[in-house]
């Protein structure tokens, strides 16, 4: 006997949102019950495309879906995302999974209370570059520097770069580590939008590893690429592109210098946002702990506002 699909909506369909309407439309276990959006006429746009009903409001969905993805501004996943949880519906939340570390700490409370699934839209983590480096590494990183950078992007910017850019490599960052920060320094500043548009962190973790973090959104190119370097082997993972290269070292003769022999990694390119899908959509129908959960998101968040709070500090406001 089949299993039974996972009834699925999504709040919010512009460019990413409509994504994810796809994407539900491709899995096996998933039956996309509708859209909705603030403007409607872009909800019954996606709809069409998608073969599904249009909603005139995120509250229609109540009673009728078992999930949903909430693709939404910012600042409307706290109170979205409480609506939809305290039904007992599983929510996946699109990055960053709220405004404060306090909403955050209410909305996985709340998931926990009513047994469902809280999941935040870190899409990296199922980047096929990054799934292939699990195990990669010789020893634990001792130093990591990752790049984002793009040009100034034809979107509303309803947060900083930090919060829109920088929070990939943030939660990247805290998954490769696995060691609490303990000190920040950051500096950013704003170039076109009224919030700040490039900023760069330096994380020392109580590990002794530290990293070194750029984010940008008015760049000339587009850069999404990670360095992570331990004693013996060193990593280059190329988000974009999804390329994996390590480089290992064999020991000298006598004692002399080694030799650090680099190969590419053979990847399984993914579709990442299918992949996230997928996973959100198999956690619903499993209640397993989500590869990226709620709790991964909040720290992810956490280390965004103390940034935030550096870069503020350094430009003494």
């Amino acid at each position: 006997m089949s299993r039974k699909k996972i009834r699925v909506g999504v709040v919010g369909v512009g460019y990413l949102g409509k994504l994810h309407a796809e994407k539900y439309a491709l899995i096996k276990g998933a039956e996309l019950v509708g859209v909705t959006d603030a403007n409607a006429a872009r909800a019954k746009e996606i709809a069409a495309l998608a073969s599904t009903k249009a909603f005139a409001s995120y509250e229609d969905f109540f009673g009728k879906v078992d999930a949903v993805s909430i693709v939404t501004p910012t600042e409307s996943h706290f109170n979205i995302g409480l609506e939809f949880l305290s039904r007992g519906v599983h929510v996946m939340m699109e990055k960053p999974v709220t405004n404060t570390t306090a909403q955050a700490d209410r909305l996985i409370a709340e998931a926990k209370k009513k047994g469902v699934v809280l999941q935040v839209g870190h899409l990296e983590r199922f980047n096929g570059a990054y799934t292939a480096l699990a195990g990669r590494l010789k020893s634990p990183p001792l130093y990591v520097e990752a790049h984002r950078l793009s040009p100034f992007p034809n979107r509303s910017t309803d947060v900083d770069v930090v919060l829109d850019v920088m929070i990939h490599d943030i939660d990247l960052v805290l998954d490769v580590v696995r060691s609490g920060v303990k000190s920040i320094e950051a500096v950013g500043t704003p170039v076109v939008s009224a919030r700040t548009d490039i900023a760069n962190a330096r994380l020392a973790f109580e590990n002794g590893c530290v990293a070194s973090i750029t984010a940008s959104r008015v760049a000339r190119g587009r850069v999404r690429k990670m360095e992570i370097a331990a004693r013996d082997s060193s990593a280059t993972v190329d988000f974009m592109n999804q390329h994996l290269f390590v480089a290992t070292l064999a020991p000298g003769a006598d004692g002399g210098v080694g030799t650090l022999t680099e190969v590419q990694v053979e990847v399984a390119k993914m579709d990442a946002i299918l992949e996230e899908l997928k996973a959100f959509v198999a956690c619903a129908a499993s209640g397993g702990r989500p590869v990226v959960s709620g709790e991964d998101g909040r720290a992810a968040l956490h280390i965004a506002e103390l940034i935030q709070g550096a870069i503020a500090a350094r430009a003494g406001l």
